[in-house]
């Protein structure tokens, strides 16, 4: 009984861990919330174990963003019936991981990336939940329309429409935050 644990296990972390970086990134935009992503993630990862008996092994990124997604809505219909909870941190700026500065990076050069991604990420912030998750698995996660599809369990066509629509939402808000950006200077 060990052994075939052992294996479960094993064929667990092989199939489904090695995208759990995939299912933080999709936790934390859909939560807004480090603290929330992180155990959105492990309740869906404690899920996904719980069903992987089951699992047919065809899309492990999508299943698993499947069960984030389901985890997610599920937190929320809670909250929703209890009251929402906000957390102070939620709205603190975007946090970037330090990157090495090359040869072609400047200090300056790197303070305007951190600018743009924080444009970047307050604007897909600001996007309704149903554009902002479809914006985050087709442009950051480079899932395919399909896959986007049966993690959302939206037609085909309802991916395609809040794809652009989504998209079309962004170009507007950046637009906006960056002529705001340019007034100022």
């Amino acid at each position: 009984m060990k052994k075939r644990s052992d294996n479960k296990t094993r064929l667990f972390h092989d199939t489904i861990l090695v995208y759990l970086d995939s299912a933080y990134n999709y936790a934390h935009w859909l939560s807004r919330n480090p603290h929330d992503a992180e155990d959105l993630t492990q309740e869906a990862c404690t899920r996904a174990y719980a069903a992987f008996d089951k699992f047919k092994p065809n899309n492990p990124k999508s299943w698993l963003l499947t069960i984030v997604r389901h985890t997610f809505l599920n937190q929320k219909q809670k909250e929703q019936r209890r009251g929402e909870v906000v957390y102070l941190d939620s709205i603190s700026p975007l946090t970037t991981t330090p990157t090495a500065l090359q040869d072609n990076h400047t200090p300056e050069k790197e303070l305007l990336r951190q600018h743009d991604a924080k444009l970047v990420h307050t604007a897909i912030n600001e996007l309704n939940i149903e554009f902002r998750e479809i914006i985050i698995l087709r442009e950051l996660e480079g899932l395919s329309y399909n896959e986007i599809s049966a993690i959302t369990d939206c037609a085909l066509g309802t991916v395609m429409s809040r794809l652009s629509r989504a998209r079309n939402q962004l170009k507007s808000k950046l637009t906006i935050a960056i002529k705001k950006t340019e007034n100022k200077a």
